[in-house]
C-alpha cells in the first residue's frame, strides 16, 4: 500500500499563490509518475499536472506559465507552486501517485484550494 498525504491548500485572493505539498509513503513503486489533479463542485476530477521519476512535466493548458510542478525523489515528495490563483482554480487537489507505464496507482484525500475574487 501506498499513503499519500497533501497539505497547503487554503484561501487565497485572486492573483496570489499557493504551495501544495504531497508527501508519499508505503511501499512505493519506482519508476513512477506523481501528479496532481483537481475537482471543483459539479464537475469531473481533471489533471493539473504530472511528474515522472525523471522530472518530465505534463500540464493542464488551464494552468500553463501559472504552475510548476516539482518533487523530491530522495523525499518521496511531490509539490505544485501556483501562481496568478484565478477563481476559477477553487477546488479540491489530489496528490496522486502512478506505476510507471501501468494504471496501477494511488490518491490522496485531498487539500482545498479557494480562490476569492
Amino acid at each position: 500500500q501506498v499513503q499519500l498525504v497533501e497539505s497547503g491548500g487554503g484561501l487565497v485572493q485572486a492573483g496570489g499563490s499557493l504551495r501544495l505539498s504531497c508527501a508519499a509513503s508505503g511501499n512505493i513503486f519506482r519508476p513512477n509518475v506523481m501528479g496532481w489533479y483537481r475537482q471543483a463542485p459539479g464537475k469531473q476530477r481533471e489533471l493539473v499536472a504530472t511528474i515522472t521519476s525523471g522530472a518530465n512535466t505534463n500540464y493542464a493548458d488551464s494552468v500553463k506559465g501559472r504552475s510548476t510542478i516539482s518533487r523530491d525523489n530522495a523525499k518521496n515528495m511531490v509539490f505544485l507552486q501556483m501562481n496568478s490563483l484565478k477563481p476559477e482554480d477553487t477546488a479540491v487537489y489530489y496528490c496522486n501517485l502512478v506505476k510507471f507505464g501501468t494504471k496501477i496507482g494511488y490518491w490522496g484525500q485531498g487539500t482545498q484550494v479557494t480562490v476569492s475574487s
